[in-house]
């Protein structure tokens, strides 16, 4: 018989049950670091699988050869195959491993095994765009790089071929690090590809944000363009758990890149969040297509909207976004309503509907619960209403978001 549960086991149920209902069921998910995780991939997470702990690397020990540090893996390690095969296949590669435990860890998983220490990266810096891990202080100091910029500037933090060659001549640096945190555009990647390789730079590209419209085909292909190794987070356009993924073209690489993970950069590699990632890979093998430019379509359809309300956006000449975000011009939303973004957001916030603080506007988990361009001038009078007048809509959005009881491309 089991003990009767403690008040704070009682609290901690009612406050799951709480966010359970409150972020599955009550508001519009507009952050463009998260998604919905489909139900079958949610099923594995809680599987037997969670508890389970497994070393599937070469070991000697006593003068045999083991493949395995533990008995017991016949299914975890067959598991492991089919999410490896379906991400080279979803992203045009030949080899790939779903082990790193988030899109920062598969940074490190490339990094630390392909660049010695004291090596020189470009990155995009964190004040046009980029990614705050690779910005001088973080990753870099980590591994004893020195990391000079990468210029994303104008319109949407682009990386423009010109300068981005330019740059990469001038510096010759041991590998060239691309992806944002602010990510509206593909990169002149062969452009970028080319000139690395003269200087025999890598190019590892981070596709955390756009990982989803990659395999989907809809943002663009890093290894056919160019890329060494593209990696990422799993769970920001992509539509899975949280975790990371990496693959390459190149033997050579991943002849560098596997054995170095196990022991080094992380040691168990959560075997129910494999099996979840397995089941979005084989999803988006499905639907990928149709669901990333979905996602597309949405973000221009909403920036369209926002902007004929008057909400300033960046970007609005080049269609606002290719991607899954949309981006606040916040010196101008200051000076034309007196908010910050950080009180924009926590205004809507509200009124039900999740913006980030930093002025990103995401349309991935929205398009999973089924909403389409002919949807978004409706989404976009609601932000514009409850962000800009602070009128009270949630409860406008509360009995919309009741209508979307399924995920679409799940």
């Amino acid at each position: 018989m089991l003990p009767t549960p403690t008040d704070e086991e009682r609290r901690l149920a009612a406050l799951v049950r709480a966010h359970d209902r409150w972020r599955g069921r009550e508001v519009f998910n507009l952050l463009p670091s998260e998604n919905a995780v489909s139900p079958t991939a949610r099923r594995y997470l809680a599987s037997d699988l969670a508890g389970r702990y497994t070393l599937p690397v070469p070991t000697e020990m006593e003068g045999e050869t083991l493949d395995n540090s533990y008995t017991g893996t016949r299914y975890t390690d067959q598991i492991e195959s089919l999410a490896n095969a379906s991400a080279a296949r979803l992203f045009h590669a030949r080899f790939a491993t779903t082990r790193p435990l988030s899109g920062h860890i598969a940074a490190l998983s490339a990094l630390a095994p392909l660049l010695p220490r004291g090596s020189r990266i470009l990155a995009i810096p964190p004040s046009e765009g980029g990614y705050d891990g690779y910005a001088p202080g973080f990753v870099p100091s980590l591994l004893d790089y020195t990391v000079r910029p990468l210029p994303a500037n104008g319109p949407g933090h682009r990386v423009e071929a010109a300068q981005a060659v330019e740059t990469i001549r001038r510096e010759r640096p041991n590998a060239v690090v691309l992806g944002q945190s602010f990510f509206l555009f593909p990169y002149p990647l062969r452009e970028i590809a080319e000139a690395a390789h003269a200087v025999d730079a890598l190019v590892l590209y981070d596709g955390s944000h756009v990982l989803g419209l990659i395999a989907g085909g809809e943002f663009q292909d890093p290894l056919r363009e160019g890329a060494d190794v593209l990696f990422g987070s799993t769970h920001k356009s992509f539509p899975g758990p949280q975790g990371g993924l990496l693959v390459t073209d190149r033997e050579d690489l991943f002849d560098a890149l596997d054995p170095a993970l196990v022991w080094r950069v992380f040691d168990n590699a959560h075997w129910n969040r494999i099996a979840g990632l397995a089941q979005t890979l084989l999803e988006l093998e499905r639907c990928g297509k149709e669901y990333a430019s979905t996602v597309v379509a949405n973000s221009q359809a909403l920036g369209r909207a926002l902007s004929d309300r008057g909400l300033p956006l960046i970007a609005e000449a080049e269609g606002f976004s290719r991607s899954h975000q949309l981006h606040l011009d916040r010196p101008r939303l200051r000076a034309e309503t007196g908010l910050g973004g950080g009180a924009f957001a926590r205004r809507l916030e509200r009124q039900r509907l999740l913006i980030d603080l930093v002025g990103r506007i995401g349309t991935a988990e929205a398009t999973r619960l089924g909403l389409t361009p002919a949807d978004m001038p409706r989404l976009a009078d609601l932000i514009v209403r409850g962000g800009v007048e602070g009128a009270r809509v949630g409860s406008e959005v509360l009995a919309w978001r009741k209508q979307f009881r399924s995920l679409r491309f799940a």
